[in-house]
């Protein structure tokens, strides 16, 4: 894996979503792609953070409240990506092995991480990515 490379593997112009959004944007774009993280931009388009499912869900009120709904849904549709994202996230270049990337997820315990290429953001690389260049890999060995 040293001689395979995250530009063979990533996720090319991931979806993205604004620092400003709110929160259910956040939930709504990774629900209707399918998708467990978005890279944060600012308005100039650069990466500024990272947003998971988990930051999302650890966002919401817990059942415990005393809040009625229509005050938790009045203070979610307010609460913006910026205060619940992971800033200055990791990132890894296009010409970072998959192997750096798999340490580097295994180290800090995190399945995703962007892609920069002199400080645009191009892609995304993440866990899955890796489970597939794993399977086609042992498939072609057959």
């Amino acid at each position: 894996m040293k001689n395979v490379y995250v530009k063979d593997w990533m996720t090319p112009n991931p979806i993205t979503i604004d620092e400003g959004a709110t929160l259910p944007d956040a939930h709504e774009s990774m629900k209707e792609y399918s998708i467990r993280r978005l890279p944060v931009v600012n308005g100039a388009g650069k990466l500024v953070g990272i947003i998971s499912q988990t930051d999302v869900r650890e966002a919401e009120p817990s059942d415990a409240t005393t809040l009625s709904i229509y005050e938790l849904n009045y203070l979610l549709a307010r609460l913006k990506v910026n205060k619940i994202m992971t800033t200055d996230p990791r990132t890894v270049t296009p010409d970072t092995s998959v192997a750096e990337v798999a340490q580097l997820m295994l180290d800090y315990k995190i399945g995703g991480i962007p892609v920069v290429d002199n400080g645009n953001l191009v892609g995304i690389i993440t866990e899955s990515d890796i489970f597939r260049m794993v399977v086609k890999n042992y498939n072609e060995a057959d």
